[in-house]
């Protein structure tokens, strides 16, 4: 049974309804500029309401295209962030603003903070319905505070003690190649950014790259101190895959040359419970919109968590990233760290 309660945050009213993102209709612009102009003028109070929620749903602004959505992004997000270490296919419409994901349709993508495992990423993260499709295709939320309180107690421990493993192999015949993962036409350049950004590299006799690094799995918000669990251990983790496709990468490429694979960093392996309980908790607080035309969705990147629910027919969503955040000045609980052991 659904309910709703509204929730007033400054001159903001917002909805906050059983299953959904707190969510707002905004008043009636004549353009994307004037739009513009009243979204900075509240900045502040969306950001009081972020840090409250997590995410925030705008109904009912004048977007219609590339453009009106660039104007909404440099209201909202006037510090913009560079997509690092690319692992899914998206286009880029140009001045920053990219396709949510060019993944085939009927595929869902599980919940997952942007760019956890890099030492800088997106504090904040904006999408907006350029075209809603026929059927499905909602970007899910989940609050990472929620998510940390469904887990089980020695799990967390783990994970605050050990932090997580992330390994990658890059190949033209599976996930990305290392030059458009890394924008690099290099190898100079890989090896150059995995220093300064604390990833063991190595290469193989055909071109391809494998990677590893060790992250913290657990760390708090920079703004509200809050702790969170903020990492992509399930999302690229083998026991999140469909069976059948898990055991056809193992076949064809040996455990060791999956496109990704994670672990905890103290070494002990994942097991299929494991993963299955960390996804019960991302699904147990997860929250979903269905897209309409204009439709904005915010997300503190720190705070909640976003995917993505397989659809049919045109769907044209956009997205934009920025106020970037440095892991440093979020207490992580595990030093990030390059990782040559490709075991642990």
């Amino acid at each position: 049974m659904s309910s709703s309660r509204p929730d007033t945050i400054g001159t903001l009213t917002w909805t906050i309804e059983t299953g959904k993102p707190a969510t707002t209709h905004v008043p009636r612009f004549a353009d994307a500029d004037e739009a513009g102009q009243w979204l900075t003028s509240i900045r502040s109070e969306l950001r009081a309401a972020l840090h409250r929620h997590g995410s925030l749903y705008l109904r009912g602004l004048p977007i219609d295209d590339i453009d009106d959505f660039a104007k909404v992004r440099d209201a909202l997000v006037p510090r913009r962030t560079p997509y690092r270490e690319k692992a899914t296919p998206r286009s880029s419409y140009g001045n920053d603003v990219y396709s949510s994901t060019d993944l085939p349709p009927n595929q869902p993508i599980r919940m997952h903070n942007e760019n956890s495992y890099t030492l800088t990423f997106p504090g904040l993260l904006l999408f907006s319905c350029l075209t809603a499709p026929e059927e499905g295709g909602a970007t899910p939320v989940a609050d990472c505070r929620e998510v940390l309180r469904r887990l089980p107690a020695d799990l967390v421990a783990r994970m605050r003690s050990a932090g997580w493993l992330l390994m990658r192999t890059y190949s033209e015949h599976i996930s990305l190649d290392w030059r458009t993962a890394f924008a690099a036409d290099s190898r100079e350049d890989v090896e150059k950014y995995c220093a300064d950004n604390l990833v063991s590299c190595e290469w193989d006799a055909s071109d391809g790259l494998r990677t590893r690094q060790l992250r913290p799995g657990i760390i708090h918000h920079p703004e509200t101190g809050e702790e969170v669990w903020f990492n992509h251990m399930a999302f690229w983790n083998s026991w999140s895959l469909d069976e059948e496709l898990r055991e056809a990468l193992l076949d064809e490429f040996g455990p060791d040359g999956l496109p990704f694979e994670t672990a905890l960093g103290d070494g002990v392996p994942l097991t299929r419970e494991d993963i299955d309980t960390i996804n019960a908790a991302y699904e147990g607080a997860t929250l979903r919109e269905t897209w309409q035309p204009g439709d904005v969705l915010l997300v503190d990147n720190v705070l909640c968590t976003h995917g993505r629910d397989p659809f049919r027919g045109d769907r044209r969503i956009v997205v934009a990233m920025g106020d970037p955040v440095e892991l440093a000045d979020c207490r992580p609980t595990v030093a990030p760290a390059p990782r040559e052991d490709q075991h642990a």
